[in-house]
């Protein structure tokens, strides 16, 4: 089978799309966001950045991404205001779940609602001690979200995530660690039952890492995973930046299944989709994503992360 329709999935980082914070009743109080000065004028233009970015993907690619994963989500509010503008126009559902972070950052799903059918979802809630006398004293991370999608008849188990960042000197390598142990866990259960795997979400780590590596294998050393990210990463192309250094934190990885020429859905290539009209408009930072704050100051553009997408090829 060489003909089928072409289809997107798709992930972003969409930096700390929050609702906006009320107005404080003193000037230095602290808001709930976070972000300074967070208002309503900020938050619809967060809105209406996010959205064009689809459109753009949309007027590049001809067709919008039939699955999106999303995160720095906080609460159902934004998630339910953006399936509203163009080019989604309500005909894209949402799966979310509240989760227990500390900042109440989320993931979720956005998806074409023609073309995908949920089936069941479910956040994936992690807990982690925190040496100390008191047994309730521990610390959690964001969610991910597992759903069973159906397109074109044909089952897909898929995983959203955003693990816990790089930050301190990488004090959150251990929380990684065990998250990606426990998810490799359940691709293994998964894909013993014959079930095809899509992972996708910002790993707070580069492809070639070896958490990441490791996941790709089983307990017997048999690839089960592939994730085309790495060659894109090794041709230098970027999803975001800290300081001098680009990384491709942003990845979407596959079953063995996608890759199989007789499958009614397969894979076809993967991209970062990092548009000059995405970018900064300061030289200096030349190539890099327009994000929406530096810091604490407002720049007013779409995220410190370009969004990465894959194309895929589905036969009736």
């Amino acid at each position: 089978m060489n003909s089928g329709r072409k289809e997107l999935v798709a992930f972003y980082n969409v930096e700390n799309l929050f609702p906006p914070d009320p107005p404080p009743v003193h000037k230095l109080d602290p808001t709930l966001s976070g972000l300074n000065n967070w208002n309503e004028k900020r938050y619809r233009n967060k809105l209406f950045k996010i959205s064009h970015v689809f459109q753009l993907i949309k007027e590049s690619e001809g067709v919008l991404p039939m699955l999106i994963g999303l995160s720095e989500i906080q609460g159902q509010k934004p998630l339910d205001e953006l399936v509203q503008l163009e080019p989604f126009s309500t005909n894209y559902g949402v799966m979310h779940y509240d989760s227990m972070d500390e900042r109440g950052v989320d993931v979720a799903l956005l998806y074409d609602r023609e073309k995908v059918e949920i089936i069941s979802s479910e956040p994936i809630t992690y807990f982690f001690e925190i040496p100390d006398d008191d047994p309730a004293n521990y610390d959690t991370t964001r969610d991910i979200l597992f759903c069973k999608v159906k397109v074109s008849d044909v089952l897909l188990n898929v995983f959203v995530l955003h693990l816990p960042s790089k930050r301190e000197k990488d004090v959150n390598k251990p929380k990684r660690d065990y998250i990606l142990k426990d998810i490799r866990e359940r691709i293994q259960k998964l894909q013993s039952d014959g079930e095809m795997i899509l992972l996708m979400g910002d790993f707070n780590e580069n492809p070639n890492e070896e958490n990441l590596m490791n996941l790709l294998y089983d307990e017997n050393f048999n690839k089960t995973l592939t994730n085309p990210y790495i060659d894109l990463f090794n041709n230098k192309l970027f999803s975001t930046f800290h300081y001098n250094d680009g990384l491709l934190f942003d990845q979407i990885i596959f079953s063995k299944e996608f890759f199989n020429s007789d499958n009614v859905v397969r894979f076809k290539k993967a991209s970062v989709y990092n548009v000059e009209k995405l970018g900064s408009w300061d030289k200096k930072f030349y190539g890099r994503p327009f994000r929406t704050y530096a810091g604490t100051r407002y720049l007013g553009g779409y995220s410190d992360h370009f969004p990465v997408f894959a194309e895929l090829i589905l036969d009736k």
